[in-house]
């Protein structure tokens, strides 16, 4: 079998990334991996060009990077003391497209994340990033269902 030494979180800050955390580390344990904390702030600029000014967009976009390096911060503090090895990034960009350049740029053996369950048209205007990254990701993905949890 394949060593998993680095273990791919992407987590959105949820309520539901916390659930899911339990997986990832108890899989962390189980093979003495590192995991990789990411948190993708959505490039806002993609969204507001045509309705708000650049520079205003720009101070937009690095105040919700500060914010999530905050909650970064804060999640690490109290749900992963227990974990020997860590590593935290937050990035700004397209959810999906910047967890598969991680897989890539740090030679990631597993991704562990969650689903929302978006059907409908909610799925056709927002898509799915992990659908997304169980299509197009060179690693094995485990996705879980945080509404199917005990």
């Amino acid at each position: 079998m394949k060593e998993i030494k680095k273990i791919l979180f992407p987590n959105d800050f949820s309520e539901n990334a916390s659930k899911i955390l339990q997986y990832v580390l108890s899989i962390s344990e189980a093979y003495n991996s590192t995991i990789y904390l990411l948190h993708v702030v959505q490039d806002l600029h993609r969204w507001g060009k045509a309705y708000i000014p650049h520079p205003s967009m720009d101070v937009f976009q690095k105040e919700a990077v500060e914010g999530a390096e905050k909650v970064m911060d804060r999640v690490c503090e109290e749900q992963l003391q227990s974990c020997p090895s860590l590593e935290r990034r937050v990035v700004s960009g397209d959810p999906a497209t910047e967890i598969l350049k991680t897989i890539e740029a740090e030679d990631i053996d597993l991704v562990i994340m969650g689903t929302h369950g978006r059907k409908g048209l909610e799925h056709v205007i927002l898509g799915s990033v992990a659908e997304n990254v169980v299509k197009k990701s060179s690693v094995p993905v485990m996705t879980v269902n945080p509404y199917k949890l005990k």
